[in-house]
């Protein structure tokens, strides 16, 4: 569950990343704040746009979790 809901984070920080230093390979342009700044808006795009899914991933993992405790406890 924990890969699941963190791949598309992890993807889009990665394909941001990889642009902007490609972007400053090219340019010489080595400014710090060029390279967080777009990933931090990216990852939270990405946060607000893929948030109701997230969500239910979550509830129905968490609803899973607590229905099936005697099971567990059993075993």
């Amino acid at each position: 569950m924990l890969i699941t809901l963190s791949l598309p984070l992890l993807i889009t920080a990665l394909i941001i990343g990889f642009v902007i230093s490609l972007f400053q390979a090219v340019s010489s342009v080595q400014e710090q704040t060029l390279s967080s700044v777009p990933k931090m808006i990216g990852v939270f795009s990405v946060i607000m746009i893929l948030g109701p899914w997230f969500l239910s991933r979550m509830l129905e993992f968490m609803t899973y979790i607590f229905t099936n405790i005697p099971t567990f406890m059993i075993r």
